[in-house]
């Protein structure tokens, strides 16, 4: 494998996932175990399930923890509704995977692996347990591993949910007031970490640092996968580098040329205004715009759909799937969705919904108890700013033609009453 070729951490056929043999005659060379965590931290690597938090960071607290009581646990939940890319990451390459989780472990001290995907994707599962069973087979040598199939929901896939459900089979994120902690799993310590994050682990820890940063840039290196979706030929999992032009990215997937907007890193993401294809795809460059790479998702919206509306449709979802254990879940989210509602129809009390929507935003921010209602937030947020002149049409009784076209380009399950994830 060439230091500066993709694919990296697709290489195969998604649907028909290496064999062990097989990846192990793909990715021949192996590190040095003595230096891994040395590799981990010049590599730059962060985590890629939408916090970036920096992996080598994270491994070392955990390795400084007194005690041997430790585990790895790999995120598979992909809760996201729109994200694809660790589905196919496990469909192509569930070895890499192991591997990365397996030095992560040696890494902190930890004799167990668990790996967590969504029992409501079963491809997943079956891929995961074929690979561990051929491991088991082959006798490789590590940590021992255990598959764990949780319900799929949006904040399952959250870090603390995800222990949470491991401790008490319950999908509820918990209070964390301080970050970075520590998490844990009885009485163990936790590092955990999502499929992308455990792959690049894998690739480092066989061909080191300085063949990891020879794609990317300085400040995001390597590779990540984006799922695009929306207005694109069909949608499809990329493998680029950091530092590409937005454009580049549509061009590659067959996307719309000119969208009116982009919805980048997920239903918790921010919009994009069109005119700004040239943008670099990457945490440093996008910040400015309040954007970010967040969870490897673009959603491209076409000209003939209307941001407003989309908007709607993802908050009201977005307030279903809630914890709903504080007020800004239980009640601000649910506001915000009537607020949008209103607007999308162009109703006559759209005036006072658009200053409510405004004002709800402030109340709302940094007061819950996760993450989930902040999300919500950037969401609403970006979208006054970017698809302001819809939102003033809206709010004096006239609808943008988008509106009206019913033309929908990001893809919203229906809510649970209704019927479990049937796309609308």
């Amino acid at each position: 494998m060439l230091a500066h070729e993709l694919p990296r951490l697709l290489f195969g056929t998604p649907g028909n996932p290496l064999t062990l043999a097989q990846h192990k005659a793909t990715f021949a060379s192996t590190f040095n175990a003595e230096s891994l965590l040395g590799e981990l931290e010049a590599s730059g690597l962060t985590g890629r399930g939408g916090a970036a938090f920096p992996t080598a960071r994270k491994a070392r607290l955990l390795r400084e923890q007194r005690g041997h009581h430790k585990v790895v646990v790999v995120n598979a939940m992909e809760g996201e509704p729109v994200s694809y890319k660790d589905s196919t990451l496990l469909s192509t390459n569930p070895h890499l995977v192991l591997d990365g989780a397996a030095i992560l472990a040696s890494i902190i001290g930890a004799n167990h692996v668990i790996v967590c995907v969504s029992r409501d994707n079963p491809t997943a599962v079956g891929h995961v347990q074929r690979a561990l069973d051929e491991r088991q087979r082959g006798g490789s040598k590590g940590p021992e591993f255990n598959l764990e199939t949780a319900p799929w929901r949006y904040v399952a896939g959250e870090e603390s949910a995800l222990v949470h459900w491991l401790n008490d089979n319950e999908s509820l994120p918990q209070y964390r007031p301080q970050r970075p902690d520590i998490l844990k799993l009885s009485h163990r310590s936790v590092l955990l970490d999502n499929v992308e994050t455990c792959a690049n682990v894998g690739l480092i820890g066989r061909y080191g640092a300085a063949w990891f940063r020879t794609l990317g840039t300085r400040t995001s290196p390597g590779s990540v996968l984006v799922t695009l979706t929306g207005a694109v030929e069909r949608p499809k999992v990329l493998e680029v580098a950091p530092g590409m032009t937005l454009r580049t990215v549509l061009n590659v997937a067959d996307a719309d040329p000119d969208p009116q907007a982009l919805l980048l890193g997920g239903y918790g993401g921010s919009w994009l205004d069109g005119a700004l294809l040239d943008t670099p795809y990457d945490n440093e460059s996008l910040a400015p715009l309040g954007a970010s790479v967040g969870a490897g998702i673009v959603v491209v919206l076409g000209r003939q759909g209307c941001g407003v509306v989309e908007t709607q449709r993802v908050v009201k979802w977005m307030a279903n799937e809630s914890a709903r254990q504080c007020g800004p879940c239980a009640f601000g989210l649910p506001a915000l969705s009537e607020d949008l509602a209103e607007l999308s129809t162009g109703s006559r009390n759209s005036t006072k919904a658009l200053q409510r929507l405004e004002q709800r935003c402030g109340v709302i921010e940094g007061r819950g108890a996760c993450h989930h209602p902040d999300g919500v937030v950037r969401l609403v947020r970006s979208a006054l700013r970017v698809f302001a002149e819809d939102f003033k049409s809206h709010s004096r009784g006239t609808p943008c033609l988008g509106s009206r076209s019913k033309k929908y380009f990001v893809a919203v399950p229906r809510l649970e009453h209704e019927s479990e994830l049937i796309w609308v």
